[in-house]
């Protein structure tokens, strides 16, 4: 099914639930803003936002990048998002994990509603133990949430949704950049970590070059037994 009639559902109404769903203990983004200093004039901001949103007068800000040491002493990127941006991103999301969240297999474990890192390893011990597997084949994909390429990305998103609103905000945050101390980095491709909307985007990206090709041209034509479970490693969303 096509949707082409999304950003109506997207009211006032929504917005605020959005914010009851975004996390409040976060670091603000790069104008300073806080959950605390939002929630003091909550429903005129909401309002106004939702304005800004209908009128296409909304604009994606940078995001505010902060990197933190792994235990392995290399660094990985994180970013904060402005408050307000994790409120749309938010609504977004809720609006299109209700579209996708049908589509998505159940070994894909990583960063959904529900699921988890624990229930992909009881997965994988059950499918091993009942299937009398022999073999794991254990792959990683490197820097993926740095690497998503936005045409492809968008792409696939316009096979389900059309709603040009819903589009051009997605192409905004996926071009909205970086703000790295004073210096501003343009993003080229990539979804930033700590973006409310990075997983759910990521999941479709993985969804379509992944689980359905795993699915469609791959088990068919293995003699064998064989399975997969997807799932992610790492915290991307701080919102």
């Amino acid at each position: 099914m096509v949707f082409t009639t999304l950003a109506h559902l997207r009211d006032v109404d929504f917005l605020r639930e959005a914010y009851h769903r975004t996390r409040k203990d976060s670091a603000p983004g790069i104008d300073g803003v806080t959950a605390a200093t939002d929630a003091e004039h909550l429903e005129e901001n909401l309002r106004d936002l939702h304005g800004r949103l209908r009128s296409g007068r909304y604009h994606a800000p940078p995001v505010k990048r902060h990197w933190l040491t792994k235990a392995d002493g290399s660094q990985r990127a994180i970013g904060w998002p402005t408050f307000e941006d994790k409120i749309v991103q938010r609504a977004v999301t809720m609006l299109l994990g209700a579209i996708y969240e049908e589509d998505f297999h159940p070994f894909a474990h990583g960063f959904r509603p529900g699921h988890s890192a624990h229930q992909a390893l009881s997965e994988l011990r059950e499918q091993c133990v009942g299937q009398r597997i022999n073999w794991i084949v254990d792959a990683d994909v490197s820097g993926f949430f740095d690497s998503l390429d936005h045409g492809l990305l968008q792409e696939m998103l316009q096979q389900q949704v059309q709603d040009g609103s819903i589009l051009r905000l997605i192409g905004k945050w996926l071009h909205a950049g970086v703000l790295e101390g004073e210096t501003f980095l343009q993003s080229e491709t990539g979804s930033p970590q700590g973006a409310v909307i990075s997983p759910l985007l990521g999941n479709l990206f993985l969804h379509q070059v992944l689980d359905e090709w795993y699915v469609h041209m791959v088990k068919p034509q293995m003699r064998g037994r064989s399975f997969l479970v997807r799932y992610g490693d790492g915290t991307p969303v701080q919102a």
